[in-house]
């Protein structure tokens, strides 16, 4: 199963350099290696030397890249965060921030079969996660840094000198919505659309996390 690759900025001024590019997509290729290893074999019966294989590289470049075995899926995981900000990105300022944030996080949920099939590796993930706690962690640092990455992009779509607390709340708040949708899902045999899909439990985790924020309100 192939997953599809994370967001990646058109060429211009500060786009990513061809060695970057490079780069990035290497280290993609050895996470869905890992991806592919944990679900066949679980994280205990996968290898570095596993992953390195299945991927088609030596093992000294997987270790430039990545510590352990399971920090090699971070790119993949951080490729639904990615995306899904591309998106909210796109929404113009002055869009009542409730729906920007509805919108973007319906449409990276349920937009494509790509995305579909990403959310079914998502998942084997997060369930190997659930009895392998250095994969937890890459789980939770990646959800971090996509928090930390939001927080620009809502200041932009909030209007001019917005209040720092409320963005920061707000971008917590959205990626603990679609954190906890994700690990809801995964637990269970729901489909990728529809009732209990992701997209489904996260617009009611949003709803339910940030209906009384000062910044949205403002959009009322």
């Amino acid at each position: 199963m192939r997953s599809p690759r994370p967001y990646a900025p058109q060429a211009g001024p500060g786009a990513p350099s061809l060695t970057e590019r490079r780069k990035a997509a290497t280290q993609l290729d050895i996470a869905r290696a890992a991806c592919e290893l944990f679900a066949e074999h679980g994280p205990d019966g996968t290898t570095a030397e596993d992953i390195a294989h299945r991927a088609g590289v030596a093992l000294r470049t997987f270790y430039r890249y990545f510590r352990n075995k399971q920090e090699a899926v971070a790119p993949l995981l951080a490729g639904g965060g990615d995306a899904w900000r591309a998106l909210l990105a796109e929404e113009t300022p002055g869009t009542p921030l409730a729906e920007a944030l509805e919108r973007a996080v319906t449409r990276s949920l349920s937009d494509s079969q790509a995305v579909g099939e990403g959310l079914e590796v998502t998942r084997g993930l997060l369930r190997a996660a659930a009895t392998d706690q250095a994969l937890r962690a890459v789980w939770y640092r990646v959800n971090q840094e996509s928090e930390e990455y939001l927080v620009p992009v809502i200041a932009r779509l909030a209007g001019p000198e917005p209040d720092p607390l409320g963005v920061r709340l707000l971008a917590a708040a959205a990626t603990d919505a679609i954190r906890i949708s994700l690990e809801l899902w995964s637990a269970t045999d729901a489909p990728v659309s529809g009732p209990g899909s992701p997209a489904e439990l996260a617009v009611r985790c949003l709803h339910d996390l940030t209906s009384a924020m000062p910044l949205l309100r403002r959009d009322q």
